[in-house]
């Protein structure tokens, strides 16, 4: 498929700091793709950078075949939609997502018609009328939409959009917006430091650290299989214990005791790693550790269960499957054990910033 955005070897730096380190990537058209990471990852940096509000110290930005590298926002077929809507709150609704058109010289029933069809897109028929200030949180995010959108960008570009709204509307407005995405079939480019959030829309995620990319895939691929430890520790809760690998397929922890896995072609320390909902209380898998149950929570649709084992601690999302949980409960001796498919290695290292 073709590329609708190209970075090779961007850099950027602010002074002394360098904020984004000699990215390359190329994000395929009619993609939902995510910058994902901390504070200070550079992910909204890099948006900004292919948005035109920031240049790069090195490295070149294309939109599809033509170098933008230098162009001001305008002069770039992108639109941004950011955390604060930035509404005209004078304006009404219909006259907000109309403002971009007007710029461009579109009059009469062709800007009526196109207005109207983006209000019916975004969920908002009938509310053209109104003013931004009628509306609630989560409409006015509508309306942003509605005004990147009605001018048909090569990309959207989404700045923290759903920061601003509460848990439940943030959640309703994942799935609107892949909708949207889906239904028009052009490129969104998200950044987000919400794990959940990137999962749920993305088609790609770019998980950042440090100004670099640390790895790149499927919400599936990065949740599954990480590379880093890092990787591991921030999309989900993780038990990375530490070890070496001992022979193909087979990793040795502290303790003695060894683990299969697919080691991936990894030689001497490494951590393995497992995540909390694919362990099972019992013997039933080829892995399986020992341990003393230190505390435990009831969360609803799992209650977690944190062991401590000669090798370290493992949290366990215990499936509520019968009324009341069901868990066992703190100093009751139990066995952990889990699939080696679900198991995984990483360079051995620091989890988190």
């Amino acid at each position: 498929m073709s590329s609708d955005i190209r970075l090779e070897n961007v850099t950027k730096r602010f002074q002394d700091v360098v904020a984004v380190d000699g990215i390359s990537l190329d994000i395929e058209s009619g993609q939902f793709y995510a910058f994902l990471g901390p504070s200070g990852c550079g992910k909204t940096t890099t948006l900004r950078m292919i948005g035109g509000f920031e240049e790069p110290s090195e490295g070149t930005i294309y939109l599809g075949d033509r170098t933008v590298t230098g162009l001001p926002p305008y002069k770039r077929d992108v639109n941004t939609v950011f955390q604060s809507y930035a509404l005209f709150p004078h304006l009404s609704i219909r006259d907000n997502v109309a403002f971009g058109l007007k710029r461009k010289g579109v009059k009469g029933a062709d800007l009526r018609g196109r207005v109207d069809e983006m209000l019916d897109v975004v969920g908002l028929h009938g509310y053209g009328g109104r003013k931004p200030r009628q509306l609630s949180g989560g409409q006015q995010q509508r309306v942003a939409l509605a005004r990147a959108l009605v001018n048909r960008p090569r990309v959207l570009l989404l700045d923290e959009p759903l920061g601003a709204l509460d848990l439940k509307l943030r959640k309703e407005m994942q799935l609107e917006l892949k909708r949207i995405q889906h239904d028009m079939g052009i490129t969104f480019v998200h950044v987000t430091h919400d794990q959940e959030e990137a999962m749920t829309m993305a088609d790609t995620i770019a998980v950042m650290n440090g100004g670099r990319i640390e790895q790149l895939g499927t919400p599936a691929d990065l949740y599954e299989q990480p590379r880093t430890a890092f990787v591991a520790g921030f999309l989900g809760k993780s038990n990375l214990l530490d070890g070496t690998v001992s022979g193909d397929g087979v990793v040795r922890l502290l303790d003695g005791s060894e683990l299969r896995t697919r080691t991936n072609g990894n030689r001497g320390p490494v951590s393995i790693g497992v995540r909390p909902e694919k362990i099972r209380l019992g013997d039933a898998g080829v892995n399986r550790l020992s341990g003393t149950v230190k505390e435990s929570a009831y969360i609803g649709v799992a209650t977690e269960v944190v062991v401590a084992t000669p090798v370290g601690e493992l949290t366990v999302f215990h499936q509520n499957v019968e009324a009341g949980g069901g868990a066992p409960a703190p100093g009751s001796q139990v066995t952990l054990s889990w699939a080696s498919e679900a198991t995984f290695v990483v360079d051995r290292g620091e989890e988190t910033e």
